[in-house]
C-alpha cells in the first residue's frame, strides 16, 4: 500500500483495513486525510486480492469530526490554505463562484468515493463519531459499534449544516424523523440508541468489534462472485434514489443481459450442478461492465 500520513491501510485474506491514525487528535479529520482515504478506496478498486474494506480508528476514538485546530475560521474554506492553493472562487466583484473546485466539501468528496466503491465497506465504530465522523460512514453497506461508541450530527451546534451529502444518505438510512431530530438537536448519543434507530447494525464489546467486522465481510463475499457483488452494490445504491421501478427495471435488464454471457455465469451454474465451489473468473478491475452505459436513457416503451 502507498505510504500514508493520517491512516494505515493494510491488506488480509482478501480484506482491506482501513484505521484512521491520527488518535493524539482523536483522529480529527483533515484534508490531507480526505485525499489519503479517497486514494485508499482507489487502491481497494484496483486490486482484484481486495473482497471488502473495513474502516475503523486508531486510539480510543473513531473520528471526532473536523480537526478545529483553526479555530473560529475553521470551516471558513475561503481562508484556508488547501483551497487557496486552487484560487479564490471569490469573484472580482464580491459574488463567489459556485462551480469552483474550492467550494466543495471535502467530506462529500469522500463520501461520494465511498458510494463509487466497487467493494462491500464495513464501518467499525470503535469510539466517537462525530461530525464528519460520522456522516463519512454513511455510503458504507454497514456499520458496527463497540458498546462504548458514541455519535454525533452536531452541525447545528457550530453554526452550519450537516455535510459529506448525508442530507441524501442520512433520510434514507433512518427515516426522516430520525434524521431530523439527530441533525436538529445536534446531541451526541450512544450505540444502544443508534441500533435502535438503525444507524448501526450490531453492537460489540471493544476487544471483538474487528473479529466482528472481518466475519461480516467473509459472509458477504467469501462465496460469491466479486463483479456481481460490485455491481449490487451500485445498483441498490443508485436505485434508492429513483423515481420509478422502470428505471430499475431498465438497470436490471441491461445488468442481467450483461453478466449472463459472463464466464462467472457460466461457473455459477456449473459449479452449482456439480455442487462443487464456485471458482468465478472475472475480475472486478477488468470485467466490471460499463455503468454509465447500464445506465443511460431511452427508457423502455
Amino acid at each position: 500500500m502507498t505510504a500514508q500520513e493520517t491512516i494505515e491501510a493494510t491488506v488480509d485474506d482478501g480484506i482491506m483495513t482501513i484505521t484512521l491514525n491520527r488518535p493524539d487528535r482523536l483522529n480529527a479529520f483533515t484534508p490531507t486525510m480526505m485525499r489519503e482515504l479517497i486514494a485508499a478506496f482507489d487502491e481497494a478498486d484496483a486490486d482484484d486480492s481486495v473482497r471488502a474494506v473495513i474502516m475503523t480508528g486508531a486510539g480510543r476514538a473513531y473520528c471526532a469530526g473536523a480537526d478545529l485546530g483553526g479555530g473560529g475560521e475553521t470551516f471558513d474554506y475561503a481562508k484556508r490554505p488547501d483551497q487557496l492553493e486552487q484560487g479564490s472562487p471569490i469573484r472580482e466583484d464580491g459574488s463567489v463562484d459556485y462551480s469552483h473546485p474550492g467550494v466543495r466539501d471535502g467530506g462529500g468528496r469522500l463520501t461520494l468515493r465511498i458510494f463509487n466503491c466497487r467493494k462491500p465497506v464495513i464501518g467499525a465504530i470503535n469510539g466517537p463519531a462525530v461530525g464528519i465522523g460520522v456522516t463519512m460512514t454513511l455510503p458504507m453497506d454497514f456499520r458496527l459499534a463497540s458498546d462504548g461508541a458514541k455519535f454525533g450530527f452536531v452541525f447545528a451546534r457550530r453554526g452550519i449544516v450537516p455535510e459529506a451529502a448525508s442530507s441524501w444518505f442520512l433520510p434514507r438510512l433512518v427515516g426522516i424523523g430520525q434524521a431530523l431530530d439527530w441533525c436538529y438537536s445536534g446531541r451526541v448519543f450512544g450505540a444502544e440508541e443508534a441500533l435502535k434507530g438503525a444507524l448501526v447494525r450490531s453492537i460489540h464489546a471493544p476487544d471483538q468489534l474487528l473479529d466482528a467486522a472481518r466475519r461480516l465481510a467473509w459472509e458477504l463475499t467469501a462465496q460469491s462472485a466479486p463483479v456481481s457483488i460490485a455491481l449490487t452494490r451500485q445498483m441498490m445504491w443508485r436505485m434508492m434514489g429513483a423515481e420509478h421501478p422502470m428505471i430499475a427495471h431498465r438497470l436490471d435488464s441491461r445488468a442481467i443481459w450483461s453478466r449472463g454471457q459472463s464466464g462467472d455465469a457460466k461457473e455459477g451454474v456449473t459449479s452449482f450442478l456439480e455442487k462443487r465451489e464456485a471458482s468465478y473468473p472475472d475480475r472486478v478491475s477488468a470485467d466490471f461492465p460499463d455503468l454509465g452505459e447500464l445506465l443511460a436513457d431511452p427508457e423502455y416503451q
